[in-house]
């Protein structure tokens, strides 16, 4: 970890504390470009915001959000809900990554890195665009504070996340590092949801372990990949839709001296 970084696993302004929602993540406080440091209280990556509950809702209120993106496919938003933007005025945007959710039965067998990183490059397969999108509604006039998030906060969210904070020259251990925080979210989850909702629980039970886990060596792997095709990461991201206009203004809005 570079010098002068604040651990990100023990930092205690990384999560917000919700009851319901398990991977609420503040993006601050990681070195950037030019010397500076994303600033705390303006990006967050989270799981499944449809399950906020009351108390959560007056927890999210008071970080005064402006934009709410979703990740999850078309069926997930009918099925599950959406953030409660009637309660929380917001800009929500639904941005499905990809169409639908994977069939499980497909890759029953296969390791965890290796389904992580055939998910990973089909996502940057079918949902490039998508994400370019994503990326410039962040880096909007007044866009934030915003969270973007999916279902588990794991992997459409955790390959946003990978591209925004690498365009805004995060250094890539720091960026699988915050990608690897999410191990311990998907525990958080598995305990709430034994306690709080059992047909959560009995489904995560049934789910194989490969779509359950956080392996950075997965991320980081396609990261390279990535990389190895277009030069480098700001030239995939320019590709995908995003002009170096809107990296400024994202870099802008949410970078700051240390």
């Amino acid at each position: 970890m570079e010098s002068g970084l604040v651990d990100p696993l023990v930092d205690p302004r990384r999560l917000v504390q919700l009851d319901a929602v398990h991977n609420f993540r503040d993006l601050g406080g990681y070195p950037a470009r030019d010397g500076l440091v994303t600033r705390w209280r303006q990006l967050y990556r989270a799981d499944g915001l449809y399950r906020l509950t009351e108390a959560d809702i007056e927890v999210i209120r008071g970080l005064g959000l402006h934009t709410v993106i979703d990740l999850r496919t078309h069926e997930e938003l009918a099925e599950r809900g959406t953030f409660p933007h009637r309660s929380i005025e917001v800009t929500f945007t639904h941005h499905p990554v990809i169409d639908t959710t994977w069939e499980m039965t497909e890759h029953v067998d296969k390791s965890a890195h290796e389904f992580l990183t055939w998910a990973y490059r089909d996502m940057l397969r079918v949902g490039s665009q998508t994400l370019g999108r994503a990326i410039n509604d962040l880096a909007a006039p007044g866009a934030l504070p915003a969270v973007f998030h999916c279902a588990a906060g794991k992997d459409r969210t955790g390959l946003l996340a990978a591209l925004v904070l690498s365009s805004l020259g995060v250094p890539r251990s720091v960026v699988l590092a915050d990608y690897g925080l999410t191990a311990g979210a998907m525990e958080r989850m598995r305990a709430w949801a034994v306690r709080e909702y059992p047909e959560l629980a009995e489904s995560m039970a049934d789910t194989p372990s490969a779509f359950l886990a956080a392996l950075p060596e997965a991320l980081g792997e396609v990261l390279a990949e990535v990389e190895a095709a277009h030069g480098s990461l700001d030239e995939f991201v320019r590709s995908i839709g995003v002009p170096p206009a809107s990296i400024d203004a994202l870099a802008a809005a949410f970078l700051a001296e240390p």
